[in-house]
C-alpha cells in the first residue's frame, strides 16, 4: 500500500465522516419513515451529543456499551464516542441478561446506551456490573417500533442513575462544551462480538484504521455511484452492518435507509417503498425477496448493486435472484462476499467485471488471502482445499482480555506477515478467486446469525434437571435453520409440564433470543453411532417426548 493510499484512511472514523460532511453537506445521510438527516445536520447532532457524553464523564479510552438496533441515535452515539476517543462495545439487543453482563464486565464499561425496551435487562443485572450511568433511547422519539423489533410492550421504570438520550441532547444544546476530536488512526474504535452466541464470548478489538481501510477499499472496489441509497438487513451491532452498511455508505456521501426491522418477510416492503440502489443482504433475505409477488412484477431498474454476505449462497437461489433482477430490468446481479468480525467485515467480494458462480470473489486491494494446510501450515496450490488465511490492514488487533485465543488465530508466518487463521476451509482457483467449502467448527446459521451449538448445550447442561443435551439445526424456509434442543433429564426425574416450563424459562433468561431453541425434544437417551458420537439424523422424529 503506497503512502498516497495510506492518507485515504489514516484518520479517525469521526474525521473521515466530517470530511464527507464538508464535501456533501446537503446530501441525505440517514432516511427513515419519520425523518431525513442531512450530512451537515448529522455532524451537528454528533458534536452536540459528544458534548453531553463528555459532561457525563466519558473520556478517551473509556469503554461504553451500546445495546441498540439501526436508528439515527445509534449512528450519532457511535460517532460521538469516536470523537471523544471512547471505544464502543456494540451488543445485539436480543442478547440474554447473562451475555450482556459478561460483555460489560469483560470490557469494564462504566456507561451504557440502551434501547428503551431492553433497559430492564440492565436494571436486572445492575448489582453484578459497575455502571456509572445508563442512557436510554426512547422508542417514541426514535424511528424504532416494538413491532419492528418483535418485542412486546414493556412497562419501563427508570432508576435515578439513568438519563434519556434526548434529555442529554437538550441539556448539551443549551450548555454546550466543545469537544475536540480526540481519536487517532491507531486507536481502538469498537469492540464487536464474534457471531453473537459463540463457543466462547469473544470481544474483537478493531481500530479506526481497520474500519477506514476496509470501507475505502470497498467503495473503490464497488465503484458505487454518487447519490445512491443503501438498504441492508445488517444492523450496527454486526460488523458488516457497521462497516459495510454505515461507515462505507457515509464516507461515500450516500444515503442509509434506516432499517430496524429484523423480520426478513418485511424487507421486500422496504424495497418497494424506498426503491434503493444498493442492497446489502444475507441469503435469507434473498429467499424472502424471490417469494414476493409484488417484486416479481415490479420495474427493478433502480437496483444497481446487490451484495450477499454472512453465509453461503446456494447456486439455485443465486440464479433465481439474478433472473428476478434481469426480468425486472435491472443490470445488477448478486455479488457474493466473504469476511468475518476479525477481518472488520467482508474483505473478499465478487468483481463487477468477472463473475464466477460458486466463488465468493477476490480480495480487496491490500488484502492477501492464502490457503494453508491446517496441520502443517504449508501453503497449498490452487484448487487444493485447506484453511483460509488472511493478512492485511483489515485484521483485528486482538480478542479483548484473551491472549491465548488471540495467539491461536493471529500467527506470524515465515514471510514475517501476520496471518489470521479463520477456521474456514476453502480453496483458490488459478485466477485467485476464493471458494468457501465449510467450517472446521460445528456451527448453525439461522437468519444470518452464526450460532455455535456447543455454547447453547453448555448453558442447558448447567440446569439442575438436565443430564445431557444436544442442539441441532432444523431446516427452515427462509431462516435456513432454526434451533432445536434434545434433552435427557437426570435419573429419577419424570417429565411433566412444570419441568418443561422451568427449562424453557431458564433458556429464555440465559440464551439470546435469536439463538433460542424453537422447540425442545425430551428423550430417555440420545442415539449414538458405533463410534460413540451422537447420531444427529436419528433425532428427527415426530414424537420427541419420552415414551
Amino acid at each position: 500500500m503506497n503512502k498516497k493510499n495510506d492518507k485515504n484512511y489514516n484518520d479517525s472514523m469521526y474525521n473521515m465522516l466530517l470530511n464527507a460532511s464538508n464535501k456533501y453537506p446537503n446530501n441525505i445521510a440517514c432516511l427513515s419513515s419519520t425523518s431525513k438527516v442531512t450530512y451537515k445536520s448529522l455532524i451537528k447532532k454528533i458534536d452536540n451529543f459528544a458534548s453531553g457524553l463528555n459532561k457525563l464523564g466519558i473520556k478517551k479510552n473509556d469503554y461504553v456499551t451500546l445495546i441498540i438496533p439501526n436508528c439515527k441515535e445509534a449512528i450519532i452515539s457511535f460517532y460521538a464516542l469516536n470523537k471523544i476517543g471512547a471505544i464502543s462495545c456494540i451488543l445485539h439487543p436480543s442478547l440474554s441478561e447473562e451475555e450482556i453482563k459478561n460483555s460489560i464486565n469483560l470490557t469494564k464499561s462504566k456507561y451504557v446506551i440502551v434501547c428503551e425496551n431492553e433497559y430492564y435487562k440492565i436494571k436486572n443485572i445492575k448489582d453484578k456490573i459497575n455502571i456509572n450511568k445508563i442512557i436510554y433511547v426512547s422508542l417514541k422519539e426514535s424511528n424504532i417500533s416494538l413491532f419492528n423489533l418483535g418485542k412486546k410492550n414493556i412497562n419501563v421504570v427508570f432508576d435515578e442513575d439513568s438519563i434519556s438520550y434526548y434529555t442529554l441532547i437538550s441539556k448539551s444544546y443549551f450548555n454546550k462544551l466543545d469537544v475536540t476530536n480526540n481519536s487517532s488512526a491507531e486507536d481502538y474504535a469498537a469492540v464487536m462480538y464474534s457471531s453473537g452466541t459463540t463457543d466462547k464470548q469473544k470481544g474483537v478489538l478493531l481500530t479506526n484504521n481497520n474500519f477506514n481501510f476496509v470501507s475505502t477499499s470497498m467503495n473503490k472496489f464497488n465503484k458505487y455511484l454518487q447519490d445512491s441509497t443503501v438498504l441492508s438487513n445488517m444492523q450496527i451491532f454486526n460488523v458488516f452492518g457497521l462497516c459495510n452498511c454505515i461507515h462505507s455508505t457515509l464516507l461515500n456521501g450516500n444515503t442509509i435507509i434506516l432499517n430496524s426491522i429484523i423480520n426478513p418477510k418485511n424487507f421486500a416492503k422496504l424495497i418497494i417503498k424506498y426503491k434503493p440502489n444498493i442492497l446489502i443482504v444475507t441469503p435469507n433475505i434473498l429467499e424472502s425477496i424471490q417469494n414476493n409477488k409484488k417484486l416479481n412484477k415490479m420495474d427493478l431498474s433502480f437496483i444497481k448493486n446487490v451484495i450477499c454476505l454472512g453465509d453461503t449462497l446456494s447456486l439455485k437461489l443465486n440464479r433465481k435472484i439474478d433472473k428476478l433482477l434481469y426480468d425486472g430490468g435491472s443490470d445488477a446481479f448478486v455479488r457474493t462476499a466473504y469476511g468475518m468480525t476479525e477481518t472488520t467485515s467482508s474483505i473478499v467480494e465478487m468483481s463487477e467485471d468477472i463473475t464466477k458462480i460458486g466463488s465468493v470473489g477476490i480480495p480487496l486491494d491490500g488484502v492477501s488471502v492464502k490457503i494453508f494446510n491446517p496441520k502443517t501450515k504449508r501453503e497449498l496450490k490452487p484448487m487444493e482445499v485447506g484453511e483460509i488465511c488472511i493478512s492485511g490492514p483489515c485484521l483485528m488487533k486482538e480478542y479483548i482480555n484473551n491472549e491465548s485465543d488471540t495467539k491461536e488465530v493471529l500467527i506470524k508466518h515465515k514471510d514475517k506477515k501476520l496471518w489470521l487463521h479463520t477456521g474456514d476451509l476453502g480453496y483458490l482457483d488459478e485466477d485467485g478467486f476464493l471458494y468457501f467449502k465449510s467450517r472446521k467448527k460445528r456451527i448453525i446459521v439461522s437468519n444470518g446469525y452464526h450460532i455455535y451449538p456447543d455454547a447453547i448445550e453448555q448453558i442447558i447442561l448447567d440446569h439442575t434437571y438436565v443430564k445431557s443435551c444436544i442442539i441441532v439445526g432444523v431446516p427452515h424456509p427462509y431462516k435456513k435453520e432454526i434451533i432445536k434442543a434434545y434433552i435427557v433429564l437426570k435419573d429419577n426425574l419424570v417429565l411433566n409440564n412444570e419441568i418443561k416450563k422451568e427449562i424453557r424459562s431458564y433458556c429464555e433468561k440465559h440464551i439470546a433470543s435469536y439463538a433460542l431453541p424453537y422447540s425442545y425434544g425430551y428423550r430417555k437417551e440420545l442415539p449414538k453411532t458405533i463410534n460413540g458420537k451422537v447420531a444427529y439424523r436419528n433425532l428427527f422424529t415426530d414424537n420427541d417426548d419420552i415414551e
